[in-house]
């Protein structure tokens, strides 16, 4: 499996939204370790074409690009990976088009969710959403850090948390037992993507030495 880092974890609104990849790439200045690109509504050639271009530039910072449920895309591409729903393809599925080496993530908000894939196809869950966020309209129920905390328990993955976290959050998230914040909004709707992302991964990087109660996971 691949090496990588979710710390700071950055999902990409749409694509079409101008500077869009500038401030990804102002983000990974600031602090960010890994970047999913995640547009649900573009075409293929649309996606393959701003990833490719992404890739390079992230290649650049040796951070990692993957894509969301786009598995044709990344393998065409040679993205790092994917990052897949509870309904999209399976990540049996996933490994066995893009191999041993990509990084392969999966959606998680409930534990009914864990009991739908083999552990040894997955490299990490996303679990979430920890709260409400206007970024993702139709999700779950948001799970609070005591929900976060027995997912991350049950999961036995590494983890990253997600859902209208902000650098507040980073206490609580990290002593739930995830592995890093993945954010959209609060760092692509900051206006300065890199000192957004440079005040999260302070924050998390600050939390790891902080003295907060894990929340029960029972």
């Amino acid at each position: 499996m691949r090496r990588f880092d979710l710390s700071l974890y950055l999902v990409t609104d749409e694509i079409r939204r101008p500077g869009l990849e500038d401030d990804v790439i102002a983000a990974v200045r600031g602090g960010v370790t890994l970047v999913q690109l995640r547009d649900k509504s573009a075409p293929h050639a649309v996606v393959a074409e701003f990833a490719r271009r992404l890739k390079a530039r992230l290649d650049e910072h040796r951070v990692p690009l993957i894509l969301n449920d786009r598995v044709e895309v990344a393998r065409m591409i040679g993205a790092a990976g994917v990052h897949i729903g509870t309904r999209d393809m399976t990540p049996a599925e996933a490994r066995q088009m893009l191999g041993p080496n990509a990084i392969i993530g999966v959606s998680v908000s409930e534990a009914a969710h864990l009991d739908r894939f083999d552990p040894a196809d997955v490299d990490y869950v996303g679990i979430g959403p920890v709260h409400t966020t206007l970024t993702k309209p139709d999700h779950a129920t948001p799970i609070g850090a005591e929900g976060l905390a027995r997912l991350c328990a049950a999961a036995r993955l590494p983890a990253v948390a997600i859902g209208g976290l902000t650098a507040q959050d980073a206490p609580a998230v990290r002593a739930a037992g995830a592995q890093g914040l993945a954010v959209v909004s609060a760092i692509l709707s900051d206006g300065d993507a890199e000192q957004a992302a440079r005040r999260l991964r302070r924050a998390w990087e600050e939390a790891a030495s902080g003295d907060v109660a894990r929340p029960a996971a029972e």
